[in-house]
Formats: C-alpha cells, structure tokens, sequence
C-alpha cells in the first residue's frame, strides 16, 4: 500500500538537522523507546494504531516531487538527510531482507540528489543492500551512510527494536560500507540505562565494534519512566558521555553528544557537514 503527498523536501527543526526527506508513512521496525515519529504520525491522525504505524506506506509520487522540488530550490539545497521519521533501508522481518519497495525508491532518491550535485546523509537500522554497497563508488564521493546501534545485545533489540535487522547485519554493512571507501556514523542513542540493558553500564564493546566510523552521535534515553527511575541515572550518562568523549578522541572521530546529555556542550559538531 502506498500514499501520495503534497510535497517531500523540507528543512527539519531537529538537533543536527537540515534539508530532509522522509518518503514513506511509517515503519517496520516499531520501536518501543517509545518512537518519537509514531508519536507525532498518532497526534496528528496520520496513524491510528501501532500496528498500522508498522506497515510502512512509501510515498508513490515521491521522485515526481523531487524533481519540481529540485527546480524550485535550486541552489538552496547542499545536502539532503535520510530521514528523521521513517527508515531509508528498513528491514523486512518476515523475509530477512532489506525491504525491496524502500530500498528501491531510496536509491532513486540518493541518484537523483547525487545526479543534481547534492551529497546525501543517511541513517538506518536496517541494512544497506549488498547491490546498494556495490554501487556506491558511482555516487557522490561525499555522501554520509550510517546505522543506529545502542547495545550489542540481541535480547535488548528483540524487545526494544524488534522489527529491526540484527544488529550484526547492521554493522557488517557499515563496515564494507567503510571499506569501500565512504564515510560512515553511528547513532548510539537513545542510550539506555543499566535497568533496560544490563551491558549499557559499561559501552565499551560497543564502541570497539564501531570504532571504525568517522562521526558518531550519542544520547541519552529521553521521555521514559522507567530509566528515569534508574538509581544513578545521572552518573550512569555523565560517566558514558566521558568514555564516550574519551574514545573519539582516541579514534579521531568527530562527536555529538545530544543536548540534554551530559558534555553536550562540548560535543556540539555538525554531524551532517562534510569532514
């Protein structure tokens, strides 16, 4: 099932922002942090239910957009993040694959950007496709793909992410990703508390697992009664974003810690900007 919009590009009000695209209503990996875009999609009658929210509707009209829209905002637009309230390669659970529907109008989308001189940022937690990696030497040289990961437990994403793909999967595309040649990220938030996830305590297997990226962003879990409840929620983030700081600038990665979390401050870099 598809839906049709107005328009697709716009410029996003979130943290590390800026022009965006969001090409599909919805999706299957159905977080339960809870998702801030399932909020929204439900007080804005966009969805009605939890389970409609997890059958994705990619926009039929979406590279028709683009096109008028790349005419109308000529010169205005120097890259385009994918996204902030869908998955650009979302994983199809039921078959074990990267959804084929999305994976394909993302790559359009991605063309077309690159095709006007536009580099691309981009973030999942799903996969990149084994045809999308191998492709990747022909598009932008300065485009930006990167995957969500907060815990390297498969319990903790059977319960919290549980439409998402394998957090193994995930990385292993990154990594060849890298190994091709393009930047790559990671979004490690939002980042639990030891109550949620027992391994969040101590993030450093985590961050040897994605030690090889270029940026990263890290958070702390927001909105949720239950780490809020944690006893030593405070000291657990301030004593996180430290390791955290501490191994980017081992490692030469260029970090932003959320605000709202602790050294946030000092962590403010433009995740989205060319290195």
């Amino acid at each position: 099932m598809t839906i049709t919009r107005q328009s697709l590009l716009y410029e996003s009000k979130v943290e590390y922002g800026g022009w965006t695209i969001n090409h599909a209503l919805g999706c299957s990996h159905g977080c339960k942090y809870p998702c801030y875009a399932m909020s929204l999609a439900k007080r804005t009658g966009r969805v009605k239910t939890y389970e409609q929210w997890c059958s994705p509707q990619p926009v039929e009209n979406a590279l028709d957009l683009l096109e008028s829209e790349l005419s109308r905002y000529r010169g205005r637009v120097e890259s385009v993040h994918l996204s902030f309230t869908t998955d650009p390669f979302m994983w199809d659970a039921d078959t074990q694959a990267p959804n084929a529907e999305m994976a394909q109008l993302t790559t359009a989308i991605i063309r077309r950007l690159n095709d006007a001189g536009i580099r691309v940022t981009v973030l999942t937690k799903g996969v990149y496709p084994e045809e999308f990696i191998d492709q990747v030497a022909g598009l932008h040289e300065d485009n930006q793909y990167g995957v969500s990961v907060v815990s390297l437990t498969e319990e903790f994403r059977r319960q919290w992410e549980p439409g998402s793909a394998p957090i193994s999967a995930r990385l292993d595309s990154l990594r060849r990703l890298s190994q091709a040649g393009t930047a790559t990220w990671v979004s490690m938030e939002p980042y639990p508390t030891p109550n949620v996830d027992p391994s969040s305590a101590d993030p450093t297997a985590l961050l040897e697992a994605v030690g090889f990226v270029d940026k990263a962003v890290f958070g702390r879990w927001n909105y949720s009664k239950l780490v809020n409840s944690y006893d030593g929620v405070d000291f657990h983030y301030a004593s996180v974003a430290t390791t955290v700081s501490d191994w980017a600038a081992e490692h030469g990665i260029i970090l932003h810690i959320k605000r709202g979390t602790p050294l946030s401050a000092e962590h403010e870099a433009d995740i989205l900007a060319i290195r």
